[in-house]
């Protein structure tokens, strides 16, 4: 059984974690076969979109501790060495993905899973969805780009109190705080994401990978660098045969036709 399931539908390809008996934790195996289809997404002119789930009752429960302990017991240094290697390069490549990534947050996102989905540009959770940062709790430090990213969707001041703290976050509470775009019912949670992805898939998908671009620039540049990331995507994007569309289309009093180049 794939531990990664693949699939491609109307532009999108999602990405479901299939470990349900272990609530998808991260093997070995499974980072480095997400890491490589990361890889392939990105360099695929036909993946617009981009969605990540679980598969079972929960999203991902981060590092599998059960491999971990027995590698650390065997004197294995594999696990010392899985932020650079398998963590740091996956959140890279969610980061900087020239396409929207959603995650759909069904059950547990827990450590590098939940970290997961705050690299990803849109969060939709289900009902059930619960948010926990445990590092503190078997004596870790914070990893998969979560010190970046998490206090950015939500302040420093929260952010340090789920890390510290290590108390789980409902899916209500997240959405109040930033934390997540959306809360669905748990039953409507993989269909509501499926249609957001195929209509972003559906768009100026060059934009929105400058769009990514910029904010990435801002997010801790000064202001002149905000202004030069700004003037240089923006120029890219106005050479796109999408923008020329758009405008036509605004003229004419037409819907748009989007290529995403």
């Amino acid at each position: 059984m794939s531990e990664l399931l693949v699939d491609d539908a109307d532009g999108v390809r999602t990405f479901t974690f299939n470990r349900p008996e272990s609530f998808n934790a991260f093997t070995i195996a499974l980072k480095e076969s997400f890491l490589d289809a990361l890889k392939e997404a990105a360099a695929d002119a036909s993946v617009r979109a981009v969605v990540i789930t679980g598969a079972g009752r929960a999203f991902c429960a981060g590092q599998d501790l059960k491999e971990h302990i027995g590698l650390l017991q065997a004197g294995d240094p594999a696990p010392l060495h899985t932020v650079e290697k398998h963590y740091n390069p996956i959140v890279r490549e969610l980061i900087g993905m020239p396409k929207p990534v959603i995650a759909a947050v069904n059950g547990s996102a827990a450590g590098a899973g939940a970290s997961l989905a705050y690299a990803s540009d849109l969060r939709i959770a289900g009902k059930s969805a619960k948010f926990l940062m445990a590092f503190a709790n078997v004596g870790l430090t914070a990893d998969s780009g979560a010190s970046w990213t998490l206090p950015r969707l939500i302040g420093h001041g929260r952010a340090m109190e789920m890390m510290l703290l290590a108390q789980p976050v409902g899916a209500e509470e997240a959405l109040r705080v930033g934390m997540v775009n959306q809360v669905v019912p748990d039953e409507e949670l993989q269909e509501t994401a499926h249609l957001l992805a195929a209509k972003l898939a559906a768009g100026p998908t060059t934009a929105y990978a400058k769009i990514k671009e910029a904010l990435a620039a801002a997010a801790d540049g000064t202001l002149e660098d905000a202004l030069e990331a700004e003037r240089r995507t923006q120029a890219d994007c106005g050479a796109t045969e999408d923008h020329r569309e758009a405008v036509d289309a605004f003229v004419n009093k037409r819907a748009p036709k989007f290529i995403g180049r």
